[in-house]
């Protein structure tokens, strides 16, 4: 079990390199790269972090740390908006350690980040589908590993995150599906609330700046109570995410992704209406996250589809379209 401090020390340590290497200049290099993500950032964050380790169990090469690990440094990375072949990578870890004899030479070199996995829970949206060695499906309740695929990158409004169209053409059977999609909700809900959180920061500091009427726009009462509203809307989605990291399910996951998702558009929103016409040009970082909010919300399947699910579980009855 990971301590308090040691997951303080593992997001300080994470925070640092992001700060070093992931500034505005970098993120940007690294969407438009031919693989989408920094590699040298990947490599310094499998080597001296061991991100890519945190799920994995000791006997197979990893850190054998919690759920929550993993969440705090998606969330910091979502802070930054970096992009990163991690969250995919980690389902396929989870996903390859649901079989009854997991591979050990491959759940190896994926926690080492010598190889980048992608989880299929749509094989038309696959995050990083492109660029991934392994890839594991969803379907029917079951988990199966893609041994033989074809994958082609598509243009997408969120251009931090790539996305590919991954079609099978040999599978191997891995097990019962424990749960994926859920768990890929929670941590899109944790990345979701580090960038809402950012966001928030920076629109606060440009309302101290920008000045109009001879003073500072965020003296302004209205904007106050404006921004205080958004901050209680991203420590609720964050305590909200910490319960459902705690106890995944699909109705804590689903809770987490609507709360998550709906707090970060709305701080997306409000920093575009706050930053005024800036907001919107391609140099300023304020567009990364307003395309990042929305595209958190389609990822996975819309809030709405989401909160029908948890209206048909509280009737106990079936999900209908």
């Amino acid at each position: 079990m990971t301590s308090t401090e040691e997951r303080t020390l593992l997001v300080q340590t994470v925070r640092d390199l992001v700060t070093k290497h992931a500034g505005p200049e970098q993120v940007r290099a690294a969407m438009e790269s031919e693989s989408g993500y920094d590699r040298k950032l990947w490599t310094l964050l499998c080597e001296q972090v061991g991100v890519a380790a945190l799920v994995v169990p000791e006997e197979f090469g990893g850190a054998g740390g919690e759920l929550a690990d993993a969440a705090a440094v998606v969330t910091e990375l979502g802070r930054a908006l970096v992009p990163s072949p991690l969250l995919g990578t980690t389902l396929t870890e989870l996903a390859l350690l649901t079989a009854e004899t997991p591979d050990a030479e491959t759940l190896e070199q994926l926690a080492a980040g010598a190889l980048v996995g992608a989880a299929a829970l749509d094989p038309d949206y696959v995050m990083h589908g492109d660029v991934a060695d392994v890839v594991v499906g969803v379907a029917d309740g079951t988990l199966s590993r893609w041994t033989e695929f074809t994958a082609s990158a598509h243009p997408t409004m969120d251009l931090t995150r790539r996305l590919a169209r991954v079609q099978p053409s040999a599978t191997e059977a891995l097990g019962a599906d424990p749960g994926l999609a859920e768990v890929a909700a929670i941590l899109l809900a944790a990345e979701s609330v580090g960038a809402a959180a950012r966001c928030l920061d920076l629109t606060v500091e440009y309302t101290k700046e920008r000045v109009q009427f001879g003073r500072p726009i965020g003296s302004f009462q209205a904007l106050k109570h404006r921004m205080a509203d958004l901050y209680v809307k991203v420590q609720t989605a964050g305590a909200v995410v910490e319960e459902a990291v705690a106890g995944p399910s699909s109705t804590t996951a689903a809770l987490a992704h609507v709360t998550a998702t709906e707090a970060f558009r709305d701080v997306a929103a409000e920093a575009v209406q706050m930053h005024g016409g800036i907001a919107i040009t391609w140099e300023h970082d304020i567009q990364l996250y307003f395309k990042r909010a929305h595209a958190n919300a389609q990822l996975l399947g819309q809030p709405v589809e989401f909160l029908r699910g948890l209206e048909a579980e509280a009737l106990g009855s079936p999900v209908t379209s």
